[in-house]
């Protein structure tokens, strides 16, 4: 059976209110947490970029539940050595509920200092090796590693938690998802993709879990999700060009070309149940065994009330 997650947006909510998110959640009967790892939003209007490892602990104080970074890029802003680190507190803090997701990132959070935007290919092969130094670290004992694009010297984590991080790998096309079967203890995507998960399984995934990032917006009306989403979320309905834009006003201006009967069909909006639980049902269908909701706009609290009554017991 999937286990139903929610998706706490980093890009549009400030660290208290994800908080407050996480609370309503576990209330709500949501079962793991997903949470997003970025430096900027994508648009100015979404407002919010919080460093994702201090609101993980804060989370790890006021909920049981398991979460993951959907995802974190240790390649280029951060170090790989850095990541490991963080990731063994966070795995402490949550008592082995923590997974580590990663990916090759973007150039809108990654460039920041002034680093070239390499190439996914090449990115594929850096992270290959960061994934290598963060497994190494969180083994134990201390560390040196000369490699082709990383450096580490006489490192050693201290803190760490009794069981290794579990490291899912994120991927938005056939060769990446083939990339998370052959590092990842797990796969992430946000798209309800059946062939994503099958070339994640047959390059080595088996039956390691599958999770994927889904957006809904819960309203009043249909009309009302519709304009909430497009003004919020636009981005859902662009073509692959996420990974190369440096700068929300970036987005910002291609979002100009995205209409609101765009993003209504790539995003469930209104009160209606079956549509948000045919939205989900698309993703089970895919094959995932892990599904994280993301509700778009400041209508939460009504959002887990009515997801807690008229739509997680269906999906039960």
């Amino acid at each position: 059976m999937v286990s139903v997650g929610y998706f706490l947006s980093c890009e549009e909510f400030g660290p208290n209110e994800l908080v407050r998110q996480a609370r309503w959640a576990e209330q709500a009967g949501f079962e793991r947490l997903w949470i997003s790892d970025h430096y900027h939003p994508w648009l100015r209007e979404q407002g919010h970029s919080p460093f994702v490892w201090s609101v993980i602990g804060a989370l790890s104080q006021v909920t049981a539940l398991p979460i993951s970074t959907a995802v974190t890029c240790p390649i280029i802003r951060m170090h790989p050595a850095i990541i490991a680190q963080a990731a063994a507190t966070a795995a402490v803090q949550c008592q082995d509920r923590f997974v580590l997701g990663v990916g090759t990132g973007e150039a809108l959070n990654e460039h920041i200092l002034g680093h070239r935007w390499p190439p996914w290919v090449v990115r594929r092969e850096m992270l290959r090796e960061a994934v290598q130094v963060i497994r190494a670290l969180h083994a134990g004992g201390e560390v040196t590693h000369h490699g082709r694009y990383y450096t580490v010297e006489n490192a050693e984590v201290f803190t760490r938690p009794e069981q290794a991080v579990p490291i899912y790998v994120s991927g938005f096309g056939p060769a990446a998802a083939r990339l998370a079967g052959e590092i990842g203890d797990g796969f992430c995507c946000t798209m309800p993709s059946g062939e994503l998960v099958r070339a994640f399984r047959d390059a080595g995934g088996g039956d390691k879990p599958a999770q994927a990032g889904v957006k809904v917006c819960w309203a009043d009306t249909e009309e009302k999700g519709v304009a909430t989403a497009h003004r919020l979320w636009p981005t859902e309905a662009l073509p692959g060009i996420a990974q190369i834009l440096p700068a929300p006003r970036d987005f910002t201006a291609v979002c100009e070309l995205v209409t609101e009967e765009m993003v209504a069909g790539m995003v469930a909006c209104g009160p209606d149940p079956q549509r948000h639980l045919d939205w989900v049902g698309k993703y089970i269908d895919a094959g995932f065994d892990e599904v994280y909701v993301q509700q778009i706009g400041p209508d939460q609290e009504a959002f887990f009330e009515d997801w807690a009554s008229e739509v997680l017991p269906q999906l039960r």
